[in-house]
């Protein structure tokens, strides 16, 4: 929204200078992108009086002219136009004056005349034909041509933008879709009263009107589609005579952007940007019937725009029609059928409110964003119609381009009770974060034209983005100054964000994980029931009880997940069937669980790993495990083996537990598994519940400070039975100790001679210490003696 100061003055002072109020407006709310002051190109111009003329000497088309520019002397200037006459005044660009465009103009000679300047166009000082309706296009700008330019009486000397109206100072604003309200001038007029806390001065429209006839005896208005009008009013004026618009009026359309055209449609573009309200005029004798409908449009219609395209609307378009056809598309535009042309005499000026999702849709469906849409799209406030079209008629008698008929039609098809909203001063402060007593904030309320009723606040029909008490706290927060609210925590009970425990764990396993090799993926939580038959889960599997999803996109995603193994192996055949060599991938992936009487399942994260290529085996994949559950402090974990899962094979496949909860399982998959996903190669997986690993931890790690005494070591080699385990022999030993062993190592596992038959040789290093002196030999010795009467009498394992 380009914003003339000239124009604001017109509602309130504003003594700041451009930067000043610029970023004071930025600062309440309203933030500028930058501010034009106009004619700043246009350097060294003034307005000349011709004395004198007479033909160039060496051209039959150029005139040497004696022009008074107010210097005492007059100035030798050579012009090649031919609507210059003796007394004309005419702006003249002197020796190093400077024009649009970067234009330089110096002193000089044409064909050999000297020539101290130049007399210029309109065009040359960046206008048109639009800004200037009454002066030649191709000849010198004569400034008396134009009434209103000739009624300020210049002079020579006197300054040329000036003299134009190219001195305003021209303000740019990003308004936010919220605030439609600041797309007219005395929307940002409001926003400059509070922020400045000066008064705003608004005037109310007044219309004289005729003795004549009714509007309501010449048009009906009907709205068939009220649910997308929610406001129609409109007024007429006769005895139309189409002209340019005065200068002040010009000069204001084009600070704000807008081309004049004649003071019909000047009218309704003035309206539209003071007032926010789009208008629309059209040529009463186009309207059949002496009837407007408001109705969406019938299949198969064409309306051909004040743009010259025809448009093909459909039944969704809202238009307004008369009895028989479309006159214009509703908040877009006008039909080319009902323009305003040189011999209109009778008007309908238009001013409606229109639903700004229907509008939004419409001119993005013919696309055609017009100024119109663009406002009505966000939303506009329905009681600005009627102001908007008492203005509009207001002008045309100022103008005196016509006759007001008396009579408003004014057609209400919605609800326009205000909003209200509780004021709330103890909540806004703990919002904020400040201490603004409830007097400070009615006071900022009231300069924002909202209404007080006690603890009652009556929202203006303007504000539709006000609907909560945070909505409020906004308002008293820009009033009061963004900058002098303090940096403090939010007040109430929870006011310091972080990670949760659960979201910490995640991320250092993520991050542990990572650094051992493996990448994260992300996998859909529905899957197809067909993948528990590829990882040959039985039928009778509790896991095939799933949550069925009611509106499945397809059968492929028509239930959620109970485990995240198939999600795994489904990622890494993709990454096989790629031709990638190796893949080592992790998720802490969701599964759901049903829950007898309940609607809702049992969300879990479960941590999935899954890998193959080179490098990978079954202790690989342990160690990985095992690192994981050290990194995030889970103690007493075991290993065992397990042949019962039909996912993976039957002898390469261990159970995980920690203090005698089940966390999960780990190993190879399965050769007919594989074979379902199209691997020919060895694959390898872990499935972990990550909330029954949370809360096996140990809790936080303590430090120890390192050891005083000195370790001894011993090393043992105890033959076995084959199926014994490593693991069953180190829990033995441990408990087998006195207190003194602090470490067992494996270090080696023998068969063969001179070991027996079906008999293993398995060997440890074990590291003894105390915390309070050094041990004698004798003692060491007698913890290994009790490790080796243990492993005896419950194992069968015999010291080799």
């Amino acid at each position: 929204m380009d914003l003339s100061r000239k124009w604001l003055a017109e509602f309130v002072d504003s003594p700041a200078d451009d930067k000043e109020y610029c970023d004071a407006m930025t600062l309440s709310g309203s933030k500028v992108e930058g501010v034009t002051v106009e004619g700043t190109e246009i350097r060294n111009v003034v307005v000349g009086k011709v004395l004198a003329m007479e033909r160039h000497p060496d051209s039959d088309h150029m005139w040497t002219c004696q022009v008074d520019a107010g210097r005492g002397v007059p100035l030798q200037i050579v012009t090649g136009a031919q609507n210059v006459s003796v007394g004309d005044l005419v702006p003249v660009a002197l020796h190093d004056s400077w024009l649009p465009g970067g234009v330089h103009i110096t002193a000089g000679t044409l064909r050999g005349v000297e020539s101290n300047g130049m007399l210029c166009s309109y065009k040359e000082l960046g206008m048109t034909d639009h800004d200037w309706p009454y002066s030649v296009a191709d000849g010198i700008f004569i400034l008396t041509s134009d009434p209103d330019l000739a009624a300020k009486h210049p002079k020579p000397g006197d300054d040329v933008p000036a003299l134009l109206g190219l001195d305003d100072h021209i303000v740019a604003f990003e308004i936010t879709p919220n605030r439609p309200d600041c797309l007219s001038v005395i929307g940002l007029a409001r926003e400059t009263a509070a922020t400045f806390d000066r008064p705003l001065k608004l005037h109310n429209p007044e219309v004289k009107g005729t003795d004549g006839a009714s509007v309501a005896e010449l048009l009906d208005v009907e709205i068939e589609n009220p649910e997308l009008c929610p406001r129609y009013t409109a007024r007429m004026v006769r005895n139309v005579t189409i002209a340019p618009s005065p200068l002040w009026m010009r000069e204001r359309l084009r600070a704000s952007g807008v081309r004049p055209i004649n003071n019909i449609v000047d009218i309704t573009n003035y309206v539209m940007l003071e007032y926010g309200q789009p208008m629309h005029a059209f040529d009463f004798s186009c309207v059949e019937g002496g009837r407007i409908v408001v109705r969406t449009a019938r299949e198969g219609e064409v309306i051909q725009t004040l743009d010259g395209n025809d448009r093909r609307l459909t039944p969704n378009m809202l238009c307004i029609c008369d009895e028989h056809k479309p006159v214009g598309v509703a908040g877009v535009m006008g039909g080319a059928n009902s323009e305003i042309v040189g011999d209109t005499a009778m008007v309908v000026f238009e001013s409606a409110n229109f639903n700004g999702v229907s509008i939004r849709r419409t001119a993005t469906a013919l696309g055609m964003r017009t100024d119109a849409s663009a406002r009505y799209e966000k939303g506009l406030d329905p009681m600005n119609t009627y102001k908007g079209v008492q203005r509009a008629c207001e002008l045309v008698e100022l103008l005196g381009c016509g006759e007001v008929v008396d009579g408003v039609i004014d057609v209400i098809a919605s609800d326009q009770a205000p909003r209200t909203v509780r004021l709330e001063p103890g909540k806004i402060n703990a919002l904020l974060g400040t201490d603004i007593s409830e007097d400070a904030m009615r006071a900022m309320l009231r300069r924002l034209d909202f209404t007080l009723d006690g603890d009652t606040i009556i929202v203006p029909s303007w504000r539709s983005d006000v609907e909560h008490y945070s909505d409020i706290a906004e308002e008293v927060a820009r009033l009061h100054g963004y900058d002098k609210i303090p940096v403090t925590l939010m007040r109430g009970e929870t006011t310091q964000g972080g990670f949760t425990d659960k979201q910490q764990a995640e991320r250092r396993t993520g991050s542990l994980l990572r650094g051992m090799g493996y990448s994260e993926i992300i996998t859909y939580s529905f899957i197809s029931p067909s993948y528990y038959d590829k990882i040959r889960l039985p039928a009778d599997s509790d896991k095939r009880n799933c949550v069925t999803i009611l509106n499945p996109l397809g059968e492929d995603t028509s239930v959620m997940r109970t485990t995240a193994l198939p999600s795994m192996l489904e990622t890494l055949a993709r990454n096989y069937s790629y031709r990638n060599k190796a893949a080592k991938l992790y998720e802490i992936a969701t599964v759901y669980k049903p829950v007898a009487g309940r609607d809702l399942a049992d969300e879990r994260p479960m941590l999935s790993l899954g890998a193959y290529g080179a490098g990978t085996d079954f202790f690989a994949l342990k160690g990985v495990v095992e690192q994981t559950l050290c990194a995030l402090n889970v103690k007493n974990v075991r290993f065992a083996a397990r042949s019962d899962i039909p996912a993976f094979h039957p002898g390469r496949c261990a159970e995980v537990r920690a203090g005698g909860v089940f966390l999960g399982v780990l190993g190879q998959l399965h050769p007919l598994t594989c074979q379902n996903y199209g691997m020919d190669c060895d694959v390898f997986a872990a499935q972990l519940d990550f909330m029954d690993l949370l809360a096996q931890r140990a809790g936080e790690a303590r430090y120890e400070p390192l050891p005083r005494f000195p370790s001894v070591t011993r090393d043992i080699a105890v033959v076995c039975a084959q199926e014994i385990t490593v693991a069953q022999l180190e829990e033995c030993i441990n408990r087998g100790a006195r207190g003194l062993l602090k470490e067992v190592e494996l270090f080696d596992i023998y068969t063969g001679a001179p070991i027996p038959a079906g008999k293993k040789s398995v060997a440890f290093n074990l590291t003894l210490r105390s915390d309070e002196r050094s041990l004698t030999a004798e003692e060491a010795d007698e913890d290994v003696h009790s490790v080796l009467t243990l492993l005896e009498r419950e194992l069968g394992a015999v010291l080799r």
